[in-house]
């Protein structure tokens, strides 16, 4: 039943039923015991499980499980007539509980519980034992940590898994998006059955050889130790498709080639044998055997448990690839959470967590929550839809908005509780005041009683008191007296002493002196004098000295003999110093015994002149001490002299001084005794005054306590009803936060990735949800305002973030998010943002495939440091995943997390911004659950506001100014008067005690009354101020507008061109610029149109200098047209129209044309324009007035003409281009420059020239300025010489393999000391482009003159960071024949010029120059001019001119030039070397043979009238003569007609469209409300329907038997019609698979999605035009489809055609080899090989031909290109105007003998091809066409080769 009804589709391609399900679901079935399944009812039961589990499982939605559980219910019924068994059976194996031991049990008994395989008795049985098993889980696995709910569909999914990891071999494959839970279930599922589980660990060098390590090690742990293994394997760790290779192997056969080494395998095999023998003990252990077991046990234990996302195609395509993912596998696909699991898992988180609201409000909360889910995964779709950006919510994402919801509503709940709690206590200090007030007057009065006792008591005192002290007084004056006598003796004795004292210290020194000499003489040193025999005189004369001291008797005087003085006394001294302690008698020498006597006696001795301590020291060392104390002795009496009388004196004073002593004793011991009565009495009186105070103070104190309360009282009093007020609305906001936090949490959760429309959206959505629940929440909620206070934004906006809205929310997600943020940041301002608000945290910068990357990390999370990885593309690394996911490890006070294989730690401070430089990356589920993907791209408005920012500042910086300070001012006021009442409040709650004692409060109070006052009057002024500013802001507006339409039109030409890009920042700089330089005026208008015009301007100079020529007139177009959608001057439809014309529509459709001469697509492009109202009418008036319309039509130049019927003056520039544009395409671009110079100014018409010195001047050193390369440009001689010119060196260096090395020495060398650095052909060394960057942005210090060009083509590799901060510019070259020739010889100096005298020289030269410049303008006529545009350039012209002068200096002067050799060289060699195509070779040689002869020297020879060749003599004349050329050139300059000037013209005209079209954005709704998808849907249906049926074989077969089946028409007819067949199969699928993936049955695949974008662009799909035909628009394929159905099917049913239609063939050479073999046939003695194709032009048109010819076939339906055709003459002729091609009448194709065949020179040899695109691919034949006859000189074919005339077959 199921494998006919359940087939596979695209988007269930795993429907693939075979026989292992069959056995699997027997397997599962044996699994039973018989005590678990003993009633037929659960035999049933078992098998409807088991069929459900193997084959519903794999169900991708719940209408097929449905389908199949009737099925299952109808088999019951018919096969056995059960009607019905119990509604779905779960079975498991973990329900039973382990045996308690006893302690009784044998040693090897087993303890595990039981596993029996059977019936769930219910859910929430089963829902317990998991929790149970959960927690065993987190108590067992480090850093586990499951939270999971089990919810109906989360239990049935772990029983799926738990059921197949039991199985021997049970592998599964769970399907479904990231966070469904895939792989906590699968762990759990392991644990419970008692397996390891393992997974990969992703490094960065990950690769095939680990995983087979790590396969080495599941093998062993399955295989030989035979434990159980789960190996859990997601489609993130396939790092290389090839892993899959190895998993499929795993799952398929069980063996993966070269596992193990053959050393490692005998090793293991070895370990195997006693296990083996255990089980199996028959078998024998031969190698073969034992690997064998260990393979199929390692099978049994080993489970693979892939988990794969569906999102996408990888997994499909990995499926198809690895069909053993499938087969191998069981499969459970997860579809997405059900909402009551959503709501189960809500209610889990929830139900114990503490919410202020009713019990019916919470269950109503946790039910929106899953409709907030739902409703972001609808608006998803539709974003997608819209604006085809992907983004996704995934349960993972719905799990953190549960937890952030928790904590936002923790947090404010604390905070408002806080506030709340404050006002309260307020309010109770207020009430407690009115009540002490009360009590403090009662105690008034009674403090009043008691002070008037209290008086009285102190008077009494008071007269004791002085009774008493009177008494007192008079002893203390008798006492006085006493004790100043007694002080004025004491007085007297002091001044005596210190006389003493002061004449004392003048000896001092010297006494110290002798001390310090009397010191230094030792014991010893007196014993050595004593020895002496005969001791010196001066020794004998000292010691003299001392016995005068001494006073002890000496010789009597007698002179010395030998000296003069008297005779020493030597025996008497050695006497005094032989008695002991003669030293100690010297130290204690009483100095007062010394007498005048003494001193005169001393005198001789002292004033000898060898006295003196330097001859005492020399005479008699150490005891020359002895003399200065002799000395010092004698100056001291000199003094003490004096002083002795003073001390006798002092003697006397002191006894009388004692008597007065005892006389002042007495004295004071009275008057004590009377101060202790008079002490006692006072205090008494003391006592009385102090309680007589302190009742005063009391009562003083209770009166102001009455007064201040009542003053706090009536103070507060509007505080009290604010207050009041505020505590209700505190409470009702407290209310009210359960429905505000689920806002603010969805929105930091989901709008992340959505643009401001989508945001609103949900916002919307969610408060409706909100009302209709009843969930209270406050209406005008502000979400920016909830989450952050204003002065934070402002922080911000001083960081870079910029200032409108939608940054502002951004700015809140990326900081309030519960996930790490991920921004989308294609112009960078988050980054700079991230980069300037972290700058103090030290913020590291790192890239995915930076070298240091998981350093960075590492330090970053160990160091707490913010890290940023910049510019990651759509893949994370896998290191990253469970940081992202916060999977952090407690392990003690720190937190841990795994980074790949190391665990490192995570301290706070550690944060991580993810930036990417694209526009729009499609990221994967899990990507999107894992981090907070907020969209940053700048908006129009949200750029609109910033700019509008920054006119204000440079203009009215007043303004700004003002709007800042009253901002700040306002902040700050506010601020104030929170923190003053927060200041009052706190006073209030934190005052211990009564409130009416704090002074300091009622002043607060006062503060804060007179505040608030002022505050709110500045409030209401700046309120009135605001609006003022921001009317005047409003007023610049239209600049900030302007600005951002130009910076998007910027952006949407990189669509263009991958390399045309601007970072913002290059915008905002010519925006700044622009201001500045803009002429200032005092009128605001005037000014603001100033500004708009130079900034518009200067964009557009700038712009355009970096674009191809072909795209800077697009660009200049889209400028007004931009402007005009902007301003409304132009309408949606209106711009389609002009973009698309009436190319979608179907010509059958139409009303029919009422002319001939209005061409098909002119008619459709007229229809379409008649549904605009402006021209409504349109249709009826060319019906009516066709002459006139088609006299205006005729007009060379129609849009410079009348328009008739009075278009010419209703229509506006636009109307009038949008009519142009569908009359006459090749007019579009003639009249879009009119409607430009008309819109924008004369200036924007004209193009813009380089000037390579003034780009110079704009760069500076840290900018590349960068060329984009085109054929036949190059800019190095520009720039060497521009180098020259300004005296700077310039290296070049051309990029390519290897030269990275020489590029970096340059670059090195400019930057340090200056010049240029040319680097070419940089798109050959992309790799070294990143680093180029670096290093110039990087480098410090870099050399003023240094600069580095760049020149590159188009590369869609090329960083785009270099190019945003390059200067860009393209160098192409000019157009038309006067440019070029002046660019030749611009390059050709007097010495080429003069290089011999031969008069053909310089003839010569200019001929060549004019070829050169032919071949080259040529190009741009298409194939008119070309069939192949070859890149002819200088070197082609150099080498040429070398060969002219080579064959010059070799001629032979009689003989002249030898043409044929110039004609040879020329077409052959020189330009014709690079001509691949014949018929282009043929038309160089024409040139050639018609340029270069005799003729050319002659007078009259000209190239075309007006250009001939120059006689002059210097260059300076040639370049004159060059001036002189026209400006314009007609194609007939290069022998064209001027018609192809039409088909150059058209051509350009539609690439502009096309481009246009392209780089639309693909908005869903096309302005008429629906959407792309069912306008597709509507196309598709109408093409089914048309699409011709199928051809069936046999009936072919059966028609070509019946014709003759070999004759070769027949033959060639029945591959045609194969090839037919081909086509109509794949447009009728293609369509079929479209519609069904636009209604959602299948994956909208990239063939599909290509099909849908090209026919609502109205063109052919990339499927269908590789197996068919080339065509401009949808239309015109499928009407040429049926129209080559038509033929084939009237050959083959009906007849063979008198006339063929060529073109409708899909090989039409095989179409004329046919007829040849045909006629060679019908002739005897032909050969195919000489028989040719001949032709005649009949007069016949298809219509006319009545019977085939007898010979050969009738052809029709092939139009000349570049020529006409003249009927009656049968010969060709020049076209009419503006009539491009000619339809020829039928030709007769027939076959001739070259033998019997002359050929006829007058005849042009013309080729035919397919498509107007001529190449070898559509060339089928060539015809011969008659030529006019002589004396025209058309009548030469060299004419029509020069035409470039030719046959085409289908002209659209």
């Amino acid at each position: 039943h199921t494998k006919t009804k359940m087939l596979p589709t695209p988007a269930k391609f795993h429907y693939i039923f075979n026989l292992r399900d069959l056995s699997r679901i027997w397997e599962g079935m044996l699994h039973v015991e018989h005590e678990a399944c003993t009633s037929l009812d659960s035999v049933l039961a078992l098998w409807v499980h088991e069929c459900s589990r193997v084959i519903a499982d794999r169900f991708t939605n719940e209408q097929d499980v449905a389908w199949f559980l009737k099925a299952m219910k109808s088999v019951l019924q018919e096969e056995m007539g059960v009607a019905s068994v119990s509604q779905e059976p779960y079975f498991v194996d973990f329900l039973r509980e382990a045996p308690e031991p006893t302690g009784e049990e044998p040693e090897d008994a087993d303890l595990d519980a039981p596993k029996v395989y059977e019936q769930v008795p219910s859910l929430e049985f089963l829902s317990e034992k998991l929790v149970s098993y959960m927690e065993q889980y987190n108590d067992m696995v480090r850093g586990a940590g499951m939270d999971l709910v089990f919810f109906k569909d989360a239990m049935v999914h772990l029983v799926k898994i738990s059921r197949i990891i039991r199985t021997d071999r049970g592998n599964a494959l769970l399907v479904g998006v990231g966070g469904s839970g895939k792989q906590s279930l699968t762990r759990l599922a392991s644990f419970i059955a008692g397996y390891k589980t393992f997974q990969i660990t992703l490094t960065r060098s990950y690769n095939a050889n680990n995983l087979m390590d790590d396969l080495k090690f599941l093998y062993r742990t399955s295989g030989l130790e035979g434990k159980g293994i789960t190996f859990i394997f997601t489609d993130n760790e396939v790092k290389d498709e090839g892993f899959l290779e190895y998993l499929n192997n795993v799952l398929s056969s069980g063996e993966v080639s070269n596992l193990f080494a053959r050393d490692e395998m005998d090793e293991i095999t070895g370990e195997l044998i006693p296990v083996m023998k255990k089980q199996f003990p028959r078998r024998p252990p031969t190698q073969e055997n034992l690997y064998d077991y260990f393979i199929s046990r390692a099978r049994r234990n080993l489970h693979v448990v892939l988990c794969f996302s569906p999102v996408g195609e990888k997994f499909r395509n990995r499926a198809l690839k690895f069909p053993g993912l499938i087969s191998g596998c069981t499969m459970d696909w997860f579809s997405r959470w059900p909402r009551d699991a959503l709501i189960a898992v809500a209610q889990h988180f929830l139900s114990s967590y503490d919410i202020v609201c009713s019990t019916d409000t919470k269950r109503e909360v946790v039910k929106a929550m899953g409709v907030f889910q739902d409703f972001v995964a609808e608006t998803c779709v539709s974003y997608f839809d819209r604006y085809r950006r992907s983004t996704h919510v995934t349960p993972k994402s719905y799990l953190s908005f549960i937890g952030g919801y928790k904590t936002i509503y923790s947090s404010k709940k604390d905070q408002i509780g806080e506030l709340a709690n404050r006002m309260n206590t307020g309010l109770e200090k207020l009430v407690e005041a009115s009540a002490s007030v009360a009590e403090l007057s009662e105690e008034l009065v009674m403090k009043e009683k008691e002070l008037a006792v209290a008086s009285a008591k102190a008077d009494k005192v008071l007269t004791e008191v002085t009774v008493k002290a009177q008494a007192a007084e008079k002893v203390k004056a008798e006492v006085q007296k006493v004790k100043d006598k007694a002080q004025a003796l004491v007085d007297d004795i002091e001044a005596d002493k210190a006389v003493a004292e002061e004449k004392l210290a003048k000896a001092k020194p010297a006494l110290a002196e002798a001390e310090a000499a009397l010191q230094t003489i030792k014991a010893a040193d007196i014993a050595t004098v004593r020895k002496l025999g005969k001791p010196p005189h001066l020794i004998m004369r000292i010691m003299d000295c001392a016995l005068l001291l001494f006073q002890r008797k000496l010789d009597p005087m007698a002179a010395d003999p030998d000296r003069p003085g008297p005779k020493p006394s030597w025996g008497e001294s050695l006497k005094m110093m032989s008695q002991s302690g003669f030293l100690q008698a010297l130290q204690s020498f009483p100095k007062d015994t010394i007498n005048e006597e003494t001193v005169e006696l001393l005198a001789p001795y002292l004033e000898m002149e060898d006295y003196n301590l330097e001859t005492a020291k020399k005479v008699c060392g150490n005891v020359a001490g002895l003399l200065s104390w002799t000395k010092a002795m004698a100056f001291f009496y000199t003094i003490n002299k004096e002083v002795l009388p003073l001390k006798a004196n002092l003697a006397v004073q002191e006894v009388r001084l004692k008597g007065a002593m005892a006389d002042l004793a007495k004295a004071q011991a009275t008057l004590d005794e009377k101060q202790k009565e008079l002490d006692v009495v006072q205090a008494q009186y003391d006592a009385a005054m102090r309680e007589k105070q302190t009742l005063l103070d009391d009562a003083e104190s209770c009166r102001n306590k009455m007064q201040a309360a009542s003053a706090l009282i009536g103070g507060l009093a509007g505080e009290k009803e604010r207050w009041t007020r505020q505590s209700k609305e505190f409470q009702e906001q407290i209310g009210r936060l359960v429905g505000d936090v689920l806002l603010a949490t969805g929105f930091l959760s989901y709008s992340g990735p959505f643009n401001q429309e989508f945001r609103l959206h949900l916002m919307k959505g969610w408060e409706k949800e909100l009302c209709k629940r009843n969930i209270p929440f406050s209406r005008d909620l502000n979400i920016t305002a909830m989450l952050v206070d204003n002065a934070t934004i402002g922080e911000w906006n001083l960081q870079g973030l910029p200032n409108d809205d939608l940054s502002i929310q951004n700015g809140i997600i990326t900081t309030k998010a519960t996930r790490y943020p991920l921004l989308m940041d294609p112009q960078g301002q988050g980054k700079a943002w991230i980069r300037n608000r972290e700058k103090s945290s030290d913020l590291l910068i790192t890239a995915l495939n930076h070298k240091y990357f998981r350093n960075h990390l590492e330090d970053a999370l160990s160091l707490g440091r913010p890290l940023l990885i910049e510019n990651v593309g759509e893949e994370l690394d896998p290191a990253l995943d469970n940081v992202l996911e916060k999977n952090f490890i407690k392990s003690g006070k720190t937190l841990k997390v795994k980074v790949g294989d190391k665990e490192v730690d995570v301290m706070p401070g550690f944060t991580l911004y993810i930036t990417t430089k694209l526009a729009n990356p499609s990221y994967t589920p899990e990507i999107s659950a894992r981090t907070a993907i907020i969209d940053f791209t700048v908006t129009m408005k949200g750029l609109e506001d910033q700019l509008l920012g920054r006119v204000i500042l440079t203009e009215k910086q007043e303004l700004e100014a003002e709007r800042v300070k009253l901002m700040e001012e306002v902040t700050a006021n506010k601020r104030n008067m929170s923190e003053l009442e927060d200041n009052l409040l706190y006073r209030l709650t934190s005052t211990q005690g009564s409130l009416v004692e704090d002074q300091s409060l009622i002043a607060v109070l006062r503060t804060t009354k007179e505040t608030a006052l002022e505050v709110n009057e500045k409030l209401v002024v700046a309120a009135e101020t605001e609006v003022k500013i921001n009317s005047a802001r409003e007023e610049y507006r239209p600049v900030a507008s302007q600005g951002s339409i130009l910076y998007f039109l910027i952006v949407e030409m990189s669509m263009v061109n991958t390399m045309y890009q601007t970072s913002l920042k290059q915008f905002l700089g010519i925006f700044d610029h622009s201001m500045h330089r803009s002429e200032k005026s005092p009128i605001a208008s005037k000014r603001i149109k100033n500004i708009i015009d130079y900034l518009t301007f200067e964009v557009f100079r700038y712009s355009c200098r970096g674009l191809y020529e072909n795209h800077k007139f697009l660009f200049t177009l889209l400028l007004p047209l931009k402007i005009g959608l902007r301003s409304g001057a132009i309408k949606h439809d209106e711009l389609q129209t002009f973009i698309k014309g009436g190319a979608a529509l179907d010509l059958k459709a139409c009303p029919s044309k009422p002319a001939k001469w209005i061409t098909d697509m002119i008619w459709l492009n007229l229809v379409e324009l008649s549904k605009l109202p402006q021209f409504s009418q349109i249709l009826d008036q060319v019906s009516r007035n066709e002459r006139g319309w088609k006299v205006w039509f005729d007009k060379d130049a129609p849009e410079e003409a009348q328009i008739p019927d009075g278009y010419h003056i209703s229509l506006d520039s636009f109307s009038k281009l949008l009519l142009i544009r569908c009359w006459c395409q090749d007019r579009t671009l003639a009249q879009a420059r009119k409607y430009i110079a008309e819109v924008m100014g004369e200036r924007y018409a004209e193009g813009v020239i380089l000037d390579l010195e003034q780009t110079w001047e704009e760069s500076d050193p840290r900018t590349p300025l960068i060329c984009f390369l085109s054929m036949g440009s190059d800019p190095t001689n520009n720039i060497e010489a521009l180098a020259k010119k300004l005296k700077l060196e310039c290296r070049a260096i051309s990029m390519g393999q290897g030269q990275e090395v020489h590029a970096r020495r340059l670059l090195q060398q400019s930057m340090s000391s200056g010049g240029w650095v040319l680097l070419q052909n940089c798109h050959l060394g992309l790799n070294f482009m990143e680093e180029l960057l670096e290093t110039v942005t990087e480098t410090e210090g870099v050399h003023e003159s240094s600069r580095i060009w760049i020149t590159t083509e188009v590369h869609p590799k090329f960083p785009i960071s270099l190019l945003q901060t390059s200067i860009k510019f393209t160098n192409e070259p000019p157009e038309g024949v006067k440019a070029g020739v002046k660019r030749t010889y611009a390059g050709i100096s007097s010495e080429q010029l003069d290089y011999t005298n031969l008069p053909q020289w310089k003839s010569l030269l200019y001929a060549v120059a004019f070829l050169h410049t032919t071949v080259q303008e040529r190009r741009k006529f298409g194939p008119l001019g070309w069939n192949i545009p070859y890149e002819f350039n200088q070197a082609d012209f150099t080498a040429s001119v070398q060969f002219v002068q080579n064959h010059l200096d070799d001629m032979d002067p009689k003989k002249g030039v030898c043409w044929n050799t110039v004609h040879y060289m020329l077409g052959e060699v020189q330009y014709g070397g690079r001509v691949t195509d014949d018929y282009d070779k043929r038309l160089l040689n024409t040139y050639a043979k018609v340029w270069f002869g005799e003729h050319m020297f002659s007078e009259s020879f000209a190239f075309y009238k007006g250009y001939s060749i120059p006689q002059c003599k210097t260059i300076e004349q040639f370049r004159e003569a060059i001036d002189h050329l026209p400006l314009v050139d007609t194609p007939e300059v290069f022998g064209l007609h001027p018609n192809a000037d039409i088909t150059f013209q058209s051509n350009m005209a539609q690439e502009v469209l096309d481009t246009i079209m392209n780089i639309q954005p693909k908005d869903s709704s096309g302005g008429s409300g629906e959407t792309r998808e069912s306008i597709v849907f509507r196309i598709a249906d109408d093409m089914l329907e048309k699409l011709p049926p199928d051809y069936i074989p046999h009936e072919i077969k059966a028609r070509l038997q019946k014709m003759g089946a070999l004759s070769s028409m027949n033959i060639f007819l029945r591959q045609e019609i194969d090839r037919m067949q081909r086509v109509i199969t794949l447009v009728r699928h293609t369509l079929q698979d479209l519609k069904l993936a636009i209604e959602g049955t299948i994956i909208m695949s990239e063939n599909l999605r290509d099909a849908l974008d090209s026919m609502y662009d109205a063109k052919v799909p990339e499927i269908w035009r590789k197996v068919s035909w080339e065509s401009s628009t949808l239309g015109f394929w499928f009407t040429e489809l049926l129209e080559r159905n038509n033929q084939f099917s009237y050959w083959i049913f009906t007849a063979r055609p008198n006339v063929f239609w060529m073109t409708g063939f899909f090989n039409p050479q095989g179409f004329l080899t046919a007829m040849r073999q045909e006629v060679t046939r019908a002739h005897k003695g032909w050969a195919l090989d000489s028989v040719i194709l001949h032709n005649d032009v009949t007069k016949m048109m298809k219509d006319e031909v009545q019977h085939p010819p007898a010979e050969g076939v009738y052809v029709h339906g092939l139009y000349l290109d570049g020529a006409g055709w003249d009927r009656r003459g049968c010969k060709l002729t020049e076209p009419p105007a503006k009539v491009l091609f000619t339809q020829l009448p039928v030709i007769h194709l027939y076959a001739v003998n070259t033998a019997e065949h002359t050929k006829d020179s007058k005849v042009y040899m013309c080729p035919v091809y397919k498509k107007p695109r001529r190449t070898d691919l559509t060339y089928i034949t060539a015809v011969a066409l008659r030529t006019p006859t002589a004396p025209s000189h058309a009548a030469n074919p060299d004419y029509w080769i020069l035409r470039g005339v030719a046959l085409l077959c289908d002209i659209k």
